[in-house]
Formats: C-alpha cells, sequence, structure tokens
C-alpha cells in the first residue's frame, strides 16, 4: 500500500515514474493573498527611533500600506543599462536639453560599454536535446565590438524600425557601421509603410489626457449628472440609500443580502431609494458572440459552433504578449490583467483588460498600459475593479470617449476574492451590496454609450449560500459565472450544476418577458477540449471563461477548436517559449530594461506552464487541472522531468533532468536565457508561488 500514490495524483505511467511522492502543492489562493515568502527580513519598523514600551514601533499610516497586500516580498527593480544614452540620441534626433541633458550624449563611450547583441534563435534552431537550441558560433567581428550583424531584432522584423534605436540589444540587425566607423541606423521603407497601421498597438492614451485626469480636470458631464442624481435621492430618501434600478426591483431579495444591506446602510432595498432612470438597452451593441463565432472559428462544425473562445483578466501574466500567444491558438475574446484583481481565463480571446478605477482615475501609467490591445485581438474588453458609482463611473466616460473604436465592452470585475480587493469593497464584495452593483452597471451603461456592461461574478461570497440566481436576473447585463464562492477561492472544485441553474433562471425570465437572450459564459475547472464541451451541453451557458487552465497549457484554445486532446511535443512547447519571448520584446521593447522586463513576465508565465504533464504519459484522459503530477521523466531530454527537491540545481550544461517540467525557478530563469541572452547580476526573480522558492531568489 506504501506504493500507491497520494489522492489527487495524475495517473502517469509506471514507466514514466520517477517515484509516487507527489510534488507540492501548487496554493494559488496562497500565491495571490500572502505576503512576502523570500526569506528575506523586511524593513524593521523599530530600526530607528524610540520604540514602545512593548517593543514595538507605531507604524505610519504610509508604513501600513506600504505592507499591505499581495507578494509584497517581490521586487522587480528595473535593471538599465551601465551607462545610459539618451533616447533622443539613440533615434538619431537632437535633444532640446542638450549638456545640460542627465543621460549621456556620447555615442562611441555608450557602444563601448554595451553588452554584446543578443541573438534570439529561430523556431528552425530548437532541438530536444541539450541544450536544445543549436547557435552559429561564427565570429562576427566588427568595429564595434558590442554590434552582431547576424541577430535580428523582433521589433525590426515586425515593423521595418526599432524604436529603440541604438539602445536596442539586437542593434545588429537594423544598423551598420559607415566608411567614418560611425554606426548608422536601417530602416525598412517597404515593411515600415506596409505594417505602420495593422501592426501598431491600440487605445494608448495621450499625454495631455493623462494631465487632465492627474489633474482632475478632465470633463466629465454624463458622471456628473448622475453622480448628481443619486446625490438627489439621498437628499430625498435618507443618507446611503441604494438599490438596483426600477426594473430590477423585487421583493425576493435574499435574506443575508438584505441582512449586510441594511448593516451597511441602516435601511433595506426597497424602491423608494432609486434616483436611477432604466438604461435604454436597446442603443446598446449587442455583444453577438455566437453569430461571430461562425466567421472567426471555420474550423468547428456548423453543429459545434456555439461562443467564442475567450480568455479572460489574469493578474501580472494576462499581458498583451501572452494574450497575443493565446490568439494565435486559437483564442477569439482577450482579457488583460491588473495589479489589483484576478479573475479567470474566458475561453472567448477577446483582449479585456482588469484596471483599478482609482489607479487610472489617478493617471497611473502603468495601469493605463493595461488598456492597450494588440490589432490581432479581435474583441478587446476592458475590466475595472471599483467599490463605489463615484469612481467606476468616470473611468467608464473616459474610456467610452477615449476608446470608443477600440473597446468591445467593460466589464465589472464581481469576482475577485483577494482580501486586499474584498476588504475595499471590491469585486466579490459587490455580491454582498446588489443596491450599489446596481448603480454601478446602469451609471456606466449611461457613461460608455453604444459600448455594452459585462459583469464578471462568483457564485456567492460564503461557502453554502450561493446567491448569484437571484441577482443576476435582476441586471441586464451580459454575464460570466465563475463556479466558486469568494470563500472557496481555488480549494473547491466549481459547482457546474449551480451554474445550469443561474442560466436556467435568466432565461427563465428572459422567455416570461420577452427578452433578448443575453451571453452568459461559466468559468471554473476547464482543462481539455473535452471539460468544455461536456460543461456547455450540460450547462447551456454560451461559453466557458478558461483561466488557470490556459496559463498551464495555452494551447487548449487549440484543442477546443478542433475538438481533440494535443499531446504537444516539448519542442512545440519550446517554440511556443520561444514565440512568448518575441512578443514580449515587441511590446516592451528590446532595450536591457524591456528585454529583463520580458524575462520577468517569460519567467512568471513558466511558473504555470511547467505544471502541464504531457498526456502521452497519462494512464487516464483528460488530465484533470486540480491533479499533482508526480516525480516523472518525459519522452525526450527537454521534456524529461526532475525529481521533487528543495535546492538548486548545481548543473547547468549537459543535463538529463527536466527544463519544461521543472518545479524550480532557476531553471526557468535558464530557459530565459536560451531567448533573451545572460542575466543580469542585478537581476532577480522571486517565484509567486512559495513551493517554486528554492531558498533563494534567482538571479543571475
Amino acid at each position: 500500500m506504501s506504493d500507491l500514490p497520494p489522492p489527487g495524483t495524475a495517473p502517469v505511467k509506471a514507466e514514466f515514474l520517477l517515484n509516487n511522492v507527489a510534488r507540492p502543492v501548487v496554493d494559488d489562493d496562497a500565491a495571490e493573498g500572502s505576503a512576502s515568502h523570500t526569506g528575506h527580513p523586511r524593513v524593521d519598523p523599530t530600526a530607528d527611533g524610540d520604540a514602545n514600551p512593548g517593543g514595538r514601533k507605531k507604524l505610519t499610516k504610509q508604513q501600513k500600506k506600504a505592507y499591505r497586500g499581495a507578494n509584497k516580498g517581490r521586487r522587480f527593480g528595473k535593471v538599465r543599462d551601465e551607462l545610459e544614452l539618451c533616447w533622443r540620441i539613440a533615434n538619431g534626433t537632437v535633444c532640446e536639453h542638450g549638456s545640460e541633458c542627465r543621460f549621456t550624449h556620447d555615442i562611441p563611450a555608450y557602444l563601448a560599454a554595451k553588452p554584446r547583441d543578443i541573438r534570439l534563435p529561430p523556431p528552425s534552431s530548437i532541438t530536444n536535446t541539450s541544450p536544445f537550441v543549436v547557435t552559429d558560433t561564427a565570429d562576427d567581428s566588427t568595429v564595434q565590438s558590442s554590434l552582431d550583424s547576424t541577430t535580428t531584432c523582433p521589433s525590426y522584423e515586425e515593423s521595418g524600425e526599432c524604436r529603440l534605436g541604438l539602445k536596442c540589444r539586437f542593434l545588429g540587425a537594423h544598423a551598420r557601421v559607415d566608411e567614418n566607423g560611425d554606426v548608422v541606423l536601417t530602416t525598412n521603407e517597404e515593411k515600415k509603410s506596409r505594417v505602420a497601421l495593422a501592426d501598431s498597438e491600440l487605445n494608448q492614451v495621450s499625454a495631455e489626457v493623462l494631465k487632465l485626469l492627474r489633474q482632475n480636470k478632465y470633463p466629465r458631464p454624463i458622471t456628473d449628472a448622475y453622480l448628481n442624481e443619486i446625490e438627489a435621492g439621498r437628499q430625498q430618501d435618507g443618507p446611503d440609500g441604494e438599490a438596483l434600478a426600477p426594473e430590477q426591483q423585487e421583493s425576493d431579495i435574499p435574506t443575508g443580502i438584505e441582512e449586510i444591506v441594511l448593516k451597511r446602510t441602516g435601511q433595506t432595498s426597497d424602491s423608494n431609494d432609486i434616483p436611477d432612470v432604466p438604461i435604454r438597452f436597446s442603443e446598446k451593441t449587442r455583444l453577438h458572440w455566437t453569430g461571430k463565432t461562425c466567421e472567426l472559428l471555420v474550423s468547428i462544425p456548423t453543429r459545434c459552433v456555439l461562443s467564442l473562445l475567450d480568455l479572460a483578466p489574469l493578474t501580472t501574466v494576462g499581458n498583451l504578449p501572452f494574450r497575443r500567444l493565446c490568439v494565435t491558438l486559437g483564442a477569439d475574446i482577450t482579457c488583460g490583467e491588473s495589479k489589483g484583481s484576478l479573475v479567470s481565463l474566458c475561453l472567448l480571446l477577446t483582449p479585456v483588460q482588469v484596471g483599478l478605477a482609482t489607479s487610472f482615475l489617478a493617471s497611473s501609467r502603468e495601469e493605463w498600459s493595461l488598456v492597450r490591445r494588440h490589432p490581432s485581438e479581435t474583441i478587446f474588453g476592458v475590466q475595472l475593479a471599483g467599490n463605489k458609482p463615484s469612481t467606476m463611473v468616470p473611468i467608464a466616460e473616459v474610456l467610452g470617449r477615449e476608446f470608443s473604436n477600440g473597446i468591445n465592452f467593460v466589464d465589472i470585475n464581481c469576482g475577485c476574492p483577494i482580501d486586499l480587493v474584498f476588504k475595499t469593497g471590491s469585486g466579490s464584495a459587490l455580491l454582498d451590496a446588489p443596491a450599489k452593483l446596481g448603480k454601478i452597471v446602469v451609471g456606466m451603461n449611461k457613461a460608455l454609450g453604444e459600448i455594452p456592461v459585462t459583469v464578471k461574478l462568483r457564485t456567492g461570497v460564503k461557502e453554502g449560500r450561493n446567491t448569484a440566481h437571484k441577482l443576476m436576473p435582476r441586471l441586464s447585463s451580459e454575464w460570466g459565472l465563475h463556479g466558486r464562492t469568494r470563500q472557496q477561492r481555488y480549494t473547491k472544485l466549481a459547482d457546474w450544476d449551480y451554474i445550469k441553474q443561474c442560466v436556467d433562471a435568466i432565461r427563465s425570465r428572459e422567455a416570461d418577458e420577452a427578452l433578448t437572450p443575453i451571453p452568459i459564459f461559466g468559468g471554473g475547472d476547464c482543462f481539455s477540449s473535452q471539460d468544455y464541451w461536456e460543461k456547455v451541453d450540460a450547462s447551456g451557458v454560451d461559453g466557458i471563461m478558461i483561466g488557470r487552465g490556459a496559463l498551464i497549457k495555452p494551447w487548449l484554445f487549440t484543442e477546443i477548436q478542433e475538438r481533440r486532446e494535443w499531446d504537444i511535443s516539448s519542442r512545440e512547447r519550446f517554440e511556443l517559449v520561444r514565440k512568448y519571448a518575441e512578443y514580449g520584446l515587441t511590446h516592451f521593447g528590446t532595450d536591457t530594461v524591456g528585454v529583463n522586463k520580458t524575462r520577468r513576465y517569460l519567467c512568471e508565465a513558466l511558473s504555470f506552464q511547467y505544471r502541464y504533464i504531457p498526456i502521452g504519459l497519462l494512464e487516464r484522459l483528460p488530465a484533470r487541472i486540480n491533479e499533482r503530477a508526480p516525480a516523472f521523466q518525459g519522452r525526450d531530454e527537454l521534456g524529461r522531468s526532475c525529481r521533487c527537491r528543495v535546492m538548486a540545481l548545481d548543473v547547468i550544461g549537459d543535463r538529463t533532468e527536466t527544463l519544461l517540467a521543472s518545479p524550480n525557478s532557476q531553471d526557468w530563469v535558464k530557459i530565459s536565457e536560451i531567448f533573451l541572452g545572460p542575466t543580469p547580476e542585478t537581476w532577480t526573480f522571486t517565484p509567486k508561488h512559495k513551493s517554486n522558492a528554492y531558498g533563494e531568489e534567482s538571479q543571475g
């Protein structure tokens, strides 16, 4: 009996097993909600100043804020050039600051100090055996020692020019040395003109808009009028009056929600506290997912055409390069990521960005960058997380005005379970405040004009107290329902029987009142083509949101489209890693900062992808997302797995243990070096999951 694997272990065939010991549990909840696990001590608040009698110094408000939140111990500082060149000089223009510029204008000195160009290996160079990439070792001697004319620059290859100029780490691909020994930049005018519009990233906010937002001078007439209506209603009906829109008022509000509303507001959500005028939904752009699927997913037989493949908003990993990769693998609707919330991936590959409304209003450049959309993303949405109409409605108006042609829908995040978000009243906390949610929905509908509003939510807040089936029919928006409560997080399987109950409740109301059907997407535990189609058929949803499944195996979209389980080879997986690195460089930049930012997010992606167990090694199909892998070896060196260990790898060269299946974060860094060159000594990577942190940060 001792040889039997523990419950929940994936059924790997005996010939590939090293032992039956399962890897440590990967705790996604802890990774999102914990603080530092790096082993490095935090700043001691009592290091200076007088301590109180208890030995502790009282923290200031700023110190408390700095200590709150998930993964506060993860620090990713920018790695810059040893000698920084002015970006204007790097692009061959004149710097208006002249000698007062804080960056160097000495091009020869910069190139002399600059490291050798990086080579991004082509797909044809990838092999199944160590060192896994065949490189050209020919010595390319040039006048400038940092240049390598045999390299290729992803940005230059895609657009005909490189926006980083001389600062590019692939400079040899678009520079030449003239007769005077000077380095001269080159451009491909034909390619540049051909892709000027087709491949340019969309939804880039201007400096003028950011300035107006920062100064709180951005005009928001719709928001001001709506908030005045709410305030007038409060003065008439009493303080803090909240309820759903008139056509959404019913007497069957769950008792638990009534009690919470009464506790928070001092009164129940009756019809006397509603200032809102019913929104004319007939004026909204309808989200015809089903109709578009037939055009976009031509490989699916007619009888199977049901929905688009939806990639939901994801924290950290769901950035533009990852979404772009998923598009190439079959996703139709994509969703972006945010520092402030975690939601699951949907099987619609429309880009949806998730952002905190307060950060948008504060003109955070980092938050606004999440709205950027690649032209390949055919259906794009922005997901907002906030806790009141006074923040959600204004940013909706800004989005509707600035990006009316670049956003297909705006989603309200009512699903984030993280404590930091929940305690502010955002995310899944809105499920316990249906009146406030109603005001947010109505206000955003007004502010967004023709852009439709969707809602992403969980089944409820507390385990065993599902409330979504009574909330969903009362709001006339598109829905995405995650089949877990906020309290369950990822500790339990999604309740698809309850999702079906919610779908039936909405369809019943639509039939009774002759309403136009709205799209409903379920979510939770979808990890294979079989999972997807069985859940769609059984629950009646229009599609499924895919989160962790797409992070672990981005090719899941291809499997669903083609209705098959793909026994993808390790070489094919390695090619996808290379493609992710290429997309990261074109988005984040090809200079030193962009290369190492790409490296960071590549390691973040590998922190999920290593969990994949090749289906050719399994005794039973399909694989299940909640099963843990035992120590196994693959079918070749590239896909071969090492034993679970709690120490760093000490052999880097010709080894037979895993690369792609290694749980060791230091191995992920080594993979990044294959595509992005040597890691700088000052660069470190701290994994999000504690089980992947082998004693120390992974570094160069």
